[in-house]
């Protein structure tokens, strides 16, 4: 599900999307999108669609496509907003996704301390486009949980640019076998 209300980035086609499921105009179900290798639930790509957007229909929209299809991975912008916030009070878990650049690290651990706050728990903390070693205690224990560091390869890119998962377009690649670490402890925690 994209839950970055403003600036979505997940592939859309014509249908409802989340703008819509947030605006009561369409279902969390019938906007779900099972046409590619993974089913999404989109959203759309407007200032009046953000608007729109009641941003207590969220639990209620989490909840109905867990009934349908089980568990679901929101895709959530940055920061301290209130689009920030809905989804993860309704999370069981999360995942901080960062990069190793300072600022984007000190965003990641604000972020961490919201799902704190709102007591969403933390599956793991993926460190995207790493090029180097894994110094992995300090920042396992600056977010109080597991980090996995995901390489920076062109096959990451390549694959998304395919709309595919690296996991499924290089199966052999470094990054794949990282994706599998978090996909791992995503499922662990869930248990």
């Amino acid at each position: 599900m994209d839950g970055d209300l403003a600036m979505a980035d997940l592939p859309t086609a014509r249908g409802p999307d989340f703008h819509d499921v947030l605006a009561g105009r369409a279902s969390a179900v019938e906007a779900v999108r099972e046409d590619g290798p993974v089913r999404i639930l989109p959203c759309g790509r407007s200032l009046s669609g953000a608007r729109a957007c009641d941003l207590g229909r969220i639990e209620a929209a989490l909840a109905a496509v867990e009934d349908e299809y089980g568990d679901v991975v929101v895709d959530c912008p940055a920061g301290l907003n209130a689009a920030v916030g809905a989804p993860l009070a309704a999370a069981d878990a999360c995942v901080v996704v960062t990069t190793p650049a300072p600022a984007a690290l000190a965003d990641a651990l604000r972020t961490r301390e919201l799902a704190r706050e709102l007591d969403a728990g933390l599956a793991a903390v993926a460190l995207n486009r790493t090029t180097g070693e894994e110094p992995g205690e300090p920042y396992e224990r600056a977010f109080g949980g597991p980090v996995v560091w995901i390489p920076e390869r062109r096959a990451v890119a390549v694959a998304g640019g395919r709309g595919l998962p690296v996991v499924l377009a290089r199966p052999d690649s470094d990054a794949s076998e990282a994706f599998g670490r978090l996909a791992s402890r995503v499922q662990s925690s869930a248990r």
